[in-house]
Formats: structure tokens, C-alpha cells, sequence
């Protein structure tokens, strides 16, 4: 395809897609696939963690491309905990602090089953990013 038409048919793609999914969307589309609880589930399982230090975790792991936010994590946790998945407990009750969560039996059950069910999406996620390094970077 000619350059000139190739830009016009990117320029079409970019309008009919709307605007630019936000990094949001994507945090979205990989809790949807059980990415985050998988990681949740999975930092936990090495040993008792609280939800900032999860954000940060996963930030760092991730390079920031996937970014959790408060109003994602907490909820999770939350689930996570009324699931029976993970045990919350407050570093000191009498003022809320900071709470730690650490994974339950069904947590472990839950996390081994997630590590089988998410392996062909990042799989396929994984295929999917080297072939548009490898498209447009050779």
C-alpha cells in the first residue's frame, strides 16, 4: 500500500475507533482475563502484602504499562476477601492502619487454577506484541 494511502486508512481507523482507549481500558481487559487477581493472588501467596505495596508491585513489574489504581485494587481486595481467597488484618486495629492480606487454602486452590486458565491469554498477548515490534521495527 502506497504511503499516502496508508495514512488516509490509519487516519479512517482512528475515526471510526473513537478516541484512544485509556490505560484504564486496558487494566480492564486484563482484569477481565484474570490478570490482576492472578497477581494478587500471586504476590500474596509469597507472603503478607497490602494493597499499596500490590499497586506498587505490580507497577514496577509491569513498567507502569499496567497501572492499578486505588479504586480498582481496594475493590479487588475486597472481593478477594469475601470470596475467602485472601485474609485481611489490620497492622493495628484500634486505627485502621494498614492492612495485610495473605492467601487463604481456596486462595492457593484459586490461584494454581487462574495460572492454567490466564497462560494462553498472555500467551497470546505476549505473540501479539512481538509481532508489531517486528512489523514496525523489523
Amino acid at each position: 500500500m502506497p504511503k499516502g494511502e496508508t495514512r488516509r486508512a490509519a487516519a479512517e481507523a482512528v475515526e471510526q475507533a473513537g478516541r484512544r482507549p485509556s490505560p484504564g481500558a486496558i487494566t480492564g481487559q486484563l482484569r477481565k482475563a484474570g490478570v490482576l487477581p492472578l497477581l494478587v493472588l500471586h504476590f500474596t501467596a509469597e507472603g503478607p502484602t497490602y494493597g499499596n505495596q500490590l499497586m506498587e508491585r505490580i507497577s514496577a513489574m509491569t513498567e507502569g504499562v499496567l497501572s492499578v489504581n486505588p479504586n480498582t485494587m481496594y475493590p479487588l481486595l475486597r472481593t478477594l476477601e469475601s470470596d475467602g481467597l485472601i485474609e485481611g488484618e489490620w497492622e493495628h486495629p484500634e486505627r485502621r492502619s494498614r492492612r495485610y492480606y495473605r492467601l487463604t487454602e481456596s486462595g492457593r486452590e484459586e490461584y494454581e487454577r487462574l495460572v492454567e486458565e490466564v497462560r494462553p491469554f498472555l500467551t497470546a498477548l505476549s505473540r501479539s506484541i512481538e509481532e508489531i515490534v517486528k512489523e514496525v521495527y523489523g
